[in-house]
């Protein structure tokens, strides 16, 4: 279980294909913190450590996780914002996130909004996984990339988010351009409802 309160980026130093999977080796500042077989969201994905050695740590993606993410899309040197699993004695500073990425989005607009930034990102719309819960709600919480963020101006298969320039630079918010694409996890709550609804 995670925030979405992005603790800082790691740099993609390897990949390695295995088969269906795929091995990334990354470095970030608390790797002497980390041990094996500890859950760490990379681009909002819950991975499991495998591997530590020096500044250096591995996790493995299956190809579903592949398929639904775009973490295939990394490449060495990629920034990938990360965040350890959630600490039950503590705040809850963005919301509940599992770190089970629903989908992918593009980002199709970013506009200045005097010193923030609204982005507006692109779904591909469909109405049996809309009535499943995954859809944004004005004022509601979405994951993307892992940062829990607030939707705004929502519409059937769009969303904007406004990044505050603490989050734009601490967050791979600062290597997202219209193109881009970017990891989604819907609300868990709305999917509750959603399937509540259904029963």
């Amino acid at each position: 279980m995670f925030s979405g309160i992005i603790e800082e980026f790691a740099t993609v130093v390897a990949i390695k294909k295995d088969r269906e999977n795929i091995d990334f080796t990354l470095t970030c500042s608390f790797v002497d913190e980390l041990k094996i077989d500890q859950s760490v969201a990379h681009n909002g994905v819950c991975l499991t450590v495998v591997s530590i050695e020096g500044n250096q740590y591995v996790v493995t993606a299956m190809k579903e996780t592949l398929d639904r993410t775009n973490l295939g899309l990394l490449k060495v040197g990629d920034k990938v914002n990360v965040e350890r699993s959630m600490l039950m004695n503590g705040r809850l500073d963005g919301h509940i996130v599992q770190g089970h990425v629903d989908e992918t989005a593009k980002c199709i607009a970013m506009e200045d909004a005097d010193g923030s930034t609204y982005f507006t990102f692109e779904y591909p719309e469909n109405r049996e996984m809309a009535k499943k819960g995954y859809f944004t709600v004005d004022k509601g919480s979405v994951t993307v990339n892992g940062v829990s963020l607030t939707v705004c101006n929502p519409t059937s298969n769009t969303f904007q988010v406004a990044i505050i320039p603490y989050t734009f630079e601490h967050t791979n918010f600062c290597d997202i351009k219209v193109g881009t694409v970017v990891n989604l996890e819907f609300d868990i709550l709305g999917k509750y409802i959603a399937r509540l609804q259904q029963l």
